[in-house]
């Protein structure tokens, strides 16, 4: 199993009362020492305000951070926990993500859903429709993005979304293409999506014994709609508090998504600590529960 970290940004209230130029600080030491500890990769949230209530606090945009992020490290992957696809065209979307995949060097994942904030829907002139319709949304926006993410000119109308001879140049570095992971719990049509579109389900907040039943659900659903299962793969980001104290029981809970089969894991175990003494506390844990993690580096310096 992979192991990957949300970078601080201030979204769950980890930078409150900080000086942004000091937080910005603690994200970029905290990404090069997460690469030098060996963990696979880095991810921020798509969101404006803070959580749970709106606040006066800082929220660093997430396309931004990680096309610096991508500047100040070398290996980690970069992605998102994820895009909010009703925030952007999503040929912006696209475009922006082959343009990160270019400036670091081929190593963007593109995490996408629904989305769900409200208040920050309604505060940025979003509008807040129903969720069937932010879902018809993503189906849309899904076909554009897959499709700008290959070659030639893109054209697609939907009902919600179109593109007409829209031009993707650079289109990424990766090949095929730059990955997509479907970002959400939904068992019909968020798992849907992602047999259809993705290489990637990201699950989140749930237990383990329920993760191994949406597996076999998922790959079942692959293999009678001629999807290959093991082209697949599983993720979840973990719940926040399960993480945050080093010890046994952190280590049994690593452990236990471990040997359940999961692919990948995201953690934010900085989130009420965002210091370098909490991560590599966490790295510990990590190897304590089995996970092996990268060889470490010696971090890149901006």
């Amino acid at each position: 199993m992979q192991v990957g970290l949300m970078a601080p940004q201030g979204w769950k209230g980890d930078y409150d009362g900080w000086p942004p130029a000091d937080a910005w600080a603690r994200t970029v030491e905290l990404a090069q020492q997460a690469e030098s500890l060996g963990f696979e990769s880095l991810w921020v949230f798509d969101h404006f305000h803070t959580v749970p209530e709106p606040t006066d606090e800082i929220t660093f945009e997430s396309f931004s951070v990680l096309a610096a992020l991508a500047m100040v490290t070398e290996r980690v992957r970069l992605g998102h926990m994820v895009v909010c696809t009703g925030f952007r065209n999503p040929a912006l979307t696209a475009k922006l993500s082959s343009t990160i995949d270019v400036i670091s060097g081929g190593r963007f994942e593109l995490g996408i859903g629904a989305g769900w904030k409200r208040d920050e829907w309604i505060a940025y002139g979003s509008g807040f429709p129903p969720l069937a319709e932010r879902l018809d949304a993503l189906g849309d926006h899904l076909e554009i993005i897959r499709a700008m993410f290959g070659p030639d000119r893109s054209s697609y109308e939907g009902a919600i979304a179109h593109v007409r001879g829209a031009i993707n140049v650079p289109r990424g570095l990766q090949e095929p293409r730059i990955p997509i992971i479907v970002g959400g719990n939904g068992r019909q049509r968020t798992a849907g999506y992602a047999i259809r579109y993705a290489d990637e389900l990201n699950f989140v907040f749930i237990e383990p014994d329920d993760i191994v039943e949406r597996m076999r659900d998922v790959r079942e659903r692959c293999q009678a709609e001629g999807r290959d299962p093991a082209t697949l793969r599983f993720s979840l980001y973990e719940r926040d508090e399960l993480m945050r104290d080093a010890g046994q029981p952190r280590v049994d809970r690593l452990a236990r998504m471990q040997e359940i089969g999961l692919d990948r894991l995201i953690a934010f175990p900085t989130r009420w600590s965002p210091t370098l003494e909490a991560q590599a506390a966490f790295a510990t844990d990590c190897r304590a529960a089995g996970i092996s993690l990268s060889a470490p580096l010696e971090p890149v310096r901006a």
